[in-house]
Order: structure tokens, then C-alpha cells, then sequence
């Protein structure tokens, strides 16, 4: 049977715009243009543009800014900002800590000794009531005081980033963590931090953080445990006894149990296994049975402010009250479950106000938006209701249902299709009111958990486009508040619900913004894969203004991921990408530094054991001494010296014989230059042939060509063409000789040689130097370098 509505005066129509009732915070109005806000993240000015998407930049020194720190008064309503307001509507009684001395005096022990200790108990256990208990008596322990955190939801960059705000006042400033761990080192507090969601190394990395802070954590058993090697205490919170528990249970009835009531709460025990919540709600069963008994005096017990009681029972609507005897108590099963039971006997509003937490995975709307989603003026008591009932509690900045209470309404309050309509008309009003001038992005980040949850039940729902517009209103308003885990779920949802929908362009705007996140927070392969992707899906949809934004951010990605500067040589067409700014090179090419030398290049030859030339390689020479380089460029000029002597060599012998054609036939070669090792001067021949015969006559000396092999063949490097006349050696013929296979004197024939035919070769300009050749030898040189064969 439900419980009496109250009749109560409707109250001033609430604004209504583009066909919603909205509570917009601030001057009610329509939106404006698209807000632009600019935070500095670390080195970079973030610009968060809604539109064509988030720029970096690196900061200018005048946009840096400089923390100061908070006084303990601020610190203290800072905190108390933080935690969510007591809801209008209904109170609930305060409860007493009950049996939990032991646990209190041991925890405050620890805390004054500088140990941090993690309390683990079952949701409902009280663990936060106990956190309240102690943090009051150890709020002269540290020099800073207590500090407040919630960890639900939150990962330890965003713990530490809370933790920097609470301590410095520097509104729009989210430092890098080489500065964050310099600003927070000295931070001498007792961190308060409830419904930690992680723990292990993540755990210790806080820890380490901040050193000079103890920590009092609470955590449920299946987050896990922190590290073996980790000095942090472990406290186990067990329900309490079963004396505690009917106590517990007075104090909210706010009467004396008969034997009945007593016999029923000791089997709730048995089956609840002592904890605090669910004799919360125990109670609330036996206050509204109370109600049912009573409905007069409860009417006027409820009466307050807000609603305007009746003048008699005609005005509490139909209700027929039934005698004590004839409502029965609640069975073990109902009490097991007592979710469905509640919610039958609240008000209209209040159950749809569960209706639509139950639709956003248990988080329920700030009463600010009750009005507008439930469509009563005074659906903002609603939330009143559900908390005093113990259906909801409170989580970080926000109210959340109790554990257990979703699944126990899932079934008996709402359909999948009313889920999906419930889930539908929250994010088409939240995306209206994230998008409202007039709401602030640090107001918007409070209703992060709701909003996330509209977006994800819009895409699991099979409506991507209410998540993609949702999505694309309050994700901005997510960075502006530096809440980057939300903004960063935020971009992940609407990239995969523009996917699903196939809105193209608002898939590139979310990669876009994730890549701005990842180069925010040094992850910069993600950066570069995302605004590739960005650039991509843009360049195909001809966006010229986005993929501009996109190259700019790309550029100053791939800037930081070279960790400096790469640096081009002139004229050497070679780039060094280990050369920082600092280093030697980079100092010696800045313009205008009259130590700058141009680079050497040498190209060395080495030879084979064998006599065979190396495989040639050309090889920068580049360091850190200037010794190095100049030792560099003395052996390139010498080689260069020797190469030019070599070929002006070679021209000059070949010029004396210039006008006389080439016989030797395309099978025959010269001989080696090893054959003419230990002949006279006057027997040696050009092109390595020997003098005639024995037996040959003739005017002059005889010449005869012979098969040489290809061994007694010199290169020059760098040359595509090989000679075999030796250098520093002059032709021993002279015109007029006669020669020939059988030795007798034939027809005159010119001197033979390797010599380019005469239409290809320029003559030469110049007489080469004389030189002295040293005789030649047999044994090719060991070592390669700038020397040339004797």
C-alpha cells in the first residue's frame, strides 16, 4: 500500500527553452555562442575550442602561472565544496558510531606516528562514517591539517591534481608532473581519501608522491590489494554485533522495539551479517510502517517549508488507514531486499527519480535537474526522499544508490524500454543544459558521473547520436575543469558512437581531441595516431580549417617526440638527428657564429688482403672535438691532391701518343705492371710490353703486344673507368718501330695503349709538376686511406 501524497501548491513555472523545463544555474536565457577556455597544461596554453577542435600551443611566459597557497579557512570550504549538499526533502536521523572505538583509537595511533593505513570493509560497513570520526580527531596531527579526497572514479593523476587544488590557488593551471611532484613534496597533511578504486603500484606512486603526507584510505575487498614490499597498514572493518544492530535500529526508529520487531531484526542480522545499511534500512521499513499505522501524525511530522499540509484528512488524498494489527512486518525476503518494498511507498517523484538512476547505472541526478526530468516543480525533494530511506548515499560531490539497490529495482520499477526512453531524455537535457552559458565547466564536472552514464546508456541503447551530441557539449566543458579522466571517457564514448552512427566529421573531431589529451599528458605515439586518424577522416571530408588545427598540433607532436632539434649541415646534404641544441654542431651551424665550418665529407678506399679495392663508402665525419674536424679535412684535401696529380698523370703520358690510333683488338690488354719489374728503363715498354725478341730486326727497338691480365689494372676512386698504363711511366716506343707475332720486321705500327679515343678527351691545359716515382713493387698496400700505389 503507498504511503499518503501530501498535496502541495505547484510553484512558479520553471523556463522553458527549445521545448525543455531547465534549472539552468544562473539567468535563464538561451545559449550562446560556443565557449572558448583556455587552461595551461604543463608547458603548453590549451586552447579548447568546441568547435574545430582544441589547440596547443607552447606558453608564453606572460600566460604562465605562479601557485600560491591556500590559507587553512580556504582549504577547509574548499573541501566542503566538494562534498554534496544535504538534499531538501525529508531528513534522516544521524546515526551514532556504534562499536567502532577500538578501530578509531587505532587508526588515529597510527596517523600520529606518520603511517598510512587502508580501512577495507564491505559497502555499508560505515566506512565513511568512520573516516568522519577520525579525521575530527586528528585535525591538529599535520602541519596542513586534513585534506578530503574521493577516489571514486578517479585515478592517481586526477587524485593528485585534486590534492594540488586543494593546497595552491591557481585556477586553471594543471602543472606537468615533474612540477606537480616539486609542488606537492612539501605538503605536510593527513589525506582523508575514501572509495579508492585501485591499488597496487598505482598505489605506491601516490604514495611516493606526496612524502610527506599520511594517507587514511577506505576501499572495499575487491579492489586490489597494495603492494607486498609496501608499508601501509591493513584494517579489516567487520559488521557490527548483534546488541549493536538492534541499538542502530532504535536510534533510527526513534522508539523502543516490541518482542516482535526484536525477534525480526535478530534474524536480519543473521542474514545482513551485521552491516550498518542494511539496518538503515531496516528502519526506514519500520518508519513507514509506522507512517501507514499513523498517517496523521505522520503528515504533520513531515510538514515543513516546502509543503503546505491540509486541514484535515479529507485533503491527504484517498487513503484508508488500517489498524497496526493488520500490517504485517516485512519478511526475511523483503528485508533481504528491501529496495522494491521502499520505492512502493514513496512519492510519485521519488520513484521516478529512481526510475532514472536506475537508467544512468545507479547515479543519480543533482535535485537541480529533478524538476525538470521527473516534470514536477517540486521534484527537487525527491532526492530527500530516497536518501532518508537509505536507497542512496552519498559519493564524492554527488549522491549514487546504495549497493545492491539497482539490481533489486531493475526488475520491479522499469522495462529495457523505459530504461532506453529514461536514458534518452537525460542526455537530450544534459546535453542543453553542459552547453548553457551560464553553467561554468567546474559546475558541469559535479554531474560528470551522470552525464557519462547518459552517454553510455544512449550507445549500449542503440541511439549513438544522442551520445555523440552529448558528448560533444559536455567534453569541453570536462577540460576546461582539468576533470581529464571524464573528458578523456568523455571522447572515448562519442568516438565510438560517431563511429556507430557514421558521422564522420564528429569522429575525426574526437580523435582530434584525444590526440590534444594524449600530447597533454606526454603520451606521444597515441597523440600522433590520433591526429593521423584526425587528419585523415578531415582531408576526406574536405576540412580545411580542422585539418590545419590538426598539421599544427601533428607538428608540434612530432617536435617533441624528436626530443630535439634535428640538425642539417650545408652542403653536406646529411642530417644528425642526435644534435641537441646545446651540443657542438648545433652551436657551430647557428647563423651568425664565426666558429661555423662547413662539413667534410672524405671517401675513403680500402683495400682487399688480396690486392682487390674495397667496397667503396663515403663516411661524414662529425663529433665533438674540433680536432677531429680539422685532422678530417687535411686528409680529404690530401686525398684530393693526390687524385688530381694522379689524373693529370695519366692525361700527360697519353698526350704524347694523342694523334696515333688505338690497334689493340677488343681481346687483348696490357701486360701487368709486375712484367716490367727488374727491366732496364730502355726494354720497358708502355701498357706493360716487354722489348722484341731476341732475333728481331728492325731500325729501331721493336714493340710486341701481348695478353695481359686483368690483375696488373689500377682504378682510380671515384672513376668509372680503369687504365692499365702505370702512372709516373712514359711509352719506350717510338714511331717508326716494326713489330709482330713471328719476330720479322713488318709494317710499322703505332705504340699500343688504353687511351680514350681522341674525339672524347679535352686536351690538356696543363704541364703536371715532376715528380719523383719510387720504383714499383709487388706488394699491395696493407692499410686503405689517401696513399696510391708506387
Amino acid at each position: 500500500m503507498a504511503l499518503a501524497r501530501i498535496p502541495r501548491p505547484p510553484r512558479e513555472p520553471a523556463p522553458v527553452f527549445g521545448g525543455e523545463t531547465l534549472w539552468p544555474e544562473g539567468d535563464p536565457g538561451r545559449p550562446g555562442p560556443a565557449r572558448v577556455v583556455q587552461v595551461v597544461a604543463g608547458d603548453f596554453l590549451l586552447t579548447i575550442n568546441p568547435v574545430d577542435g582544441s589547440e596547443v600551443a607552447q606558453c608564453p611566459p606572460e600566460e604562465r602561472r605562479a601557485p600560491a597557497r591556500r590559507t587553512p579557512q580556504d582549504r577547509l570550504r574548499q573541501a566542503k565544496d566538494r562534498r554534496p549538499q544535504l538534499p531538501p526533502g525529508p531528513r534522516a536521523p544521524e546515526l551514532p558510531l556504534l562499536e567502532r572505538e577500538e578501530e578509531r583509537e587505532r587508526l588515529v595511533r597510527l596517523l600520529a606516528r606518520g603511517r598510512s593505513v587502508r580501512v577495507t570493509g564491505p559497502s555499508g560497513a560505515g566506512r565513511s562514517s568512520l573516516l568522519d570520526v577520525v579525521a575530527d580527531a586528528c585535525a591538529d596531527l599535520a602541519p596542513d591539517g586534513i585534506l578530503r579526497l574521493s577516489g571514486y572514479r578517479r585515478t592517481s593523476a586526477d587524485l593528485l591534481q585534486d590534492l594540488f587544488s586543494l593546497v595552491y590557488e591557481a585556477d586553471g593551471y594543471r602543472p606537468d608532473r615533474p612540477r606537480l611532484l616539486e609542488l606537492l613534496s612539501d605538503v605536510g597533511a593527513i589525506v582523508v581519501l575514501d572509495d579508492l578504486e585501485f591499488g597496487g603500484t598505482a598505489l605506491e606512486e601516490l604514495l611516493n608522491a606526496v612524502p610527506e603526507c599520511a594517507f587514511l584510505i577506505t576501499a572495499t575487498p575487491d579492489v586490489a590489494a597494495p603492494a607486498s614490499d609496501s608499508l601501509i597498514e591493513e584494517v579489516f572493518l567487520p559488521g557490527l554485533t548483534r546488541v549493536a544492530c538492534l541499538a542502530l535500529l532504535e536510534h533510527v526508529v526513534e522508539r523502543p522495539l516490541d518482542e516482535e520487531e526484536a525477534a525480526w531484526a535478530a534474524d536480519l542480522w543473521f542474514e545482513s551479517e551485521g552491516l550498518p545499511l542494511r539496518f538503515f534500512q531496516a528502519g526506514a521499513l519500520l518508519r513507514q510502517r509506522d507512517v501507514l499505522r499513523n498517517p496523521i501524525e505522520a503528515e504533520q511530522e513531515w510538514d515543513d517549508s516546502v509543503w503546505t499540509s491540509g486541514s484535515g484528512p479529507e485533503d491527504a488524498g484517498p487513503f484508508d488507514a488500517e489498524p497496526a494489527g493488520r500490517i504485517p512486518l516485512p519478511s526475511l525476503a523483503e528485508s533481504a531486499a528491501p529496495a522494491e518494498l521502499l520505492a512502493s511507498r514513496l512519492s510519485e517523484a521519488a520513484q521516478q527519480a529512481l526510475d532514472f538512476a536506475v537508467a544512468l547505472d545507479g547515479e543519480c541526478p543533482h535535485p537541480s535537474h529533478l524538476p525538470a526530468l521527473v516534470g514536477d516543480t517540486h521534484g527537487d525533494a525527491a532526492l530527500g526522499e530516497i536518501a532518508a530511506c537509505g536507497l542512496a548515499v552519498p559519493v564524492a560531490s554527488h549522491y549514487r544508490l546504495a549497493a545492491g539497490v539497482r539490481q533489486q529495482l531493475s526488475v520491479g520499477l522499469s522495462t529495457e524500454a523505459e530504461d532506453t526512453a529514461l536514458a534518452v531524455s537525460a542526455a537530450q537535457h544534459y546535453a542543453w543544459w553542459a552547453g548553457h552559458p551560464s553553467v561554468a565547466p567546474e559546475r558541469a564536472a559535479t554531474e560528470a558521473e551522470a552525464i557519462l552514464a547518459a552517454m553510455a546508456a544512449c550507445r549500449d541503447a542503440g541511439h549513438p547520436s544522442n551520445a555523440v551530441l552529448l558528448a560533444r557539449t559536455a567534453a569541453p566543458a570536462f577540460a576546461g575543469a582539468l576533470h581529464w579522466s571524464a573528458w578523456e571517457r568523455a571522447l572515448r564514448i562519442g568516438q565510438e558512437s560517431a563511429r556507430l552512427a557514421g558521422e564522420v566529421a564528429e569522429e575525426a573531431y574526437f580523435h582530434h581531441e584525444l590526440g590534444v589529451l594524449a600530447l597533454c599528458t606526454g603520451a606521444l605515439d597515441r597523440a600522433r595516431a590520433e591526429l593521423e586518424a584526425s587528419i585523415a577522416l578531415r582531408g576526406a571530408l574536405a576540412d580545411r580549417q580542422g585539418t590545419l588545427v590538426g598539421r599544427r598540433t601533428l607538428a608540434l607532436v612530432n617536435d617533441r617526440s624528436s626530443g630535439s632539434v634535428a640538425l642539417t649541415l650545408p652542403g653536406a646534404g646529411l642530417e644528425i638527428p642526435g644534435a641537441g641544441p646545446d651540443s657542438h654542431l648545433a652551436a657551430s651551424a647557428a647563423p651568425g657564429r664565426d666558429s661555423y665550418e662547413p662539413p667534410v665529407t672524405v671517401i675513403s678506399k680500402r683495400l682487399a688482403s688480396g690486392g682487390v679495392p674495397a667496397r667503396r663508402t663515403a663516411r661524414t665525419v662529425f663529433g665533438n672535438s674540433r680536432r677531429n674536424l680539422l685532422a678530417a679535412g687535411a686528409g680529404a684535401a690530401l686525398a684530393a691532391i693526390i687524385g688530381t696529380v694522379v689524373t693529370l698523370g695519366t692525361s700527360a703520358g697519353s698526350s704524347e701518343n694523342r694523334n696515333v690510333p688505338n690497334n689493340v683488338k677488343p681481346v687483348e690488354s696490357a701486360q701487368p705492371d709486375d712484367q716490367n719489374a727488374g727491366l732496364p728503363a730502355d726494354q720497358q715498354t708502355s701498357d706493360g710490353a716487354t722489348s722484341p725478341k731476341p732475333g728481331a730486326s728492325s731500325k729501331g727497338a721493336t714493340a710486341t703486344t701481348q695478353p695481359a691480365t686483368a690483375g696488373g689494372m689500377s682504378s682510380v676512386p671515384g672513376s668509372g673507368s680503369q687504365t692499365s698504363s702505370t702512372p709516373g711511366h712514359t711509352p719506350s716506343t717510338k714511331p717508326g718501330t716494326t713489330g709482330g707475332g713471328s719476330g720479322s720486321p713488318t709494317h710499322p705500327t703505332p705504340p699500343t695503349h688504353t687511351t680514350p679515343p681522341p674525339t672524347t678527351d679535352p686536351p690538356p691545359t696543363t704541364t703536371p709538376p715532376p715528380t719523383t716515382t719510387p720504383p714499383p713493387t709487388t706488394d699491395p698496400p696493407t692499410t686503405g686511406g689517401t696513399g696510391t700505389n708506387p
